[in-house]
């Protein structure tokens, strides 16, 4: 409920601080089992092909979902952010990762600030389950504005052939990143889409 209360208060700050701009009317809060067909549709289009709402679906099945968030505008599910746990090899000890991914907004409501929402939203409900480091492939020049970094010079790659710029990391447990070397690997249901 602290969240909630804390999203909608940004939420107005934002409206405020753009004169009146239509910057974010969206709430952010977490799924419920209502929402999956709409959260499924909303990643297809999103994306434009069903994979990455198949992930989505793959992750809920597999009980991997470990964050799960959604935007809504007037009752209309607009984005959707997923955090699902990874694992990295040669792990010296337990280390909670998640991965950032798949999220999805709306076409019609990108470039609002909905995606940043979701992503803060995110990484905070993240940080209060204790994790202690978040990795993300995305897009080099839109990850890095919310203290993403790439995971290369830390000696931690991609199971997947990727350029080094696009697979990021951002510590939520300082000096962890410091204990990790290897390769991350993502959830079974990535591979089965």
């Amino acid at each position: 409920m602290l969240i909630q209360t804390i999203i909608n208060y940004r939420c107005k700050l934002a409206i405020a601080d753009n004169a009146g701009q239509n910057v974010c009317m969206s709430i952010v809060r977490k799924e419920t089992p209502a929402d999956t067909s709409r959260i499924h549709h909303l990643n297809a289009i999103a994306f434009g092909q069903a994979d990455e709402a198949q992930i989505v679906d793959n992750l809920r099945k597999s009980d991997a979902l470990s964050v799960s968030l959604v935007a809504e505008e007037n009752k209309q599910i607009i984005g959707h952010i997923a955090f699902s746990p990874v694992c990295i090899e040669r792990q010296p000890e337990k280390i909670n990762i998640l991965g950032l991914g798949p999220m999805a907004v709306l076409p019609a409501y990108q470039n609002k600030g909905i995606g940043a929402q979701l992503i803060e939203q995110g990484l905070a409900l993240c940080k209060e389950a204790n994790c202690d480091l978040v990795v993300v492939l995305g897009h080099p020049n839109y990850y890095p504005r919310f203290g993403f970094v790439p995971t290369q010079p830390f000696g931690i790659l991609c199971e997947y052939d990727v350029p080094a710029d696009v697979f990021m990391l951002q510590e939520l447990k300082k000096g962890v990143v410091s204990k990790l070397t290897g390769t991350i690997k993502y959830h079974a249901a990535f591979a089965n889409a």
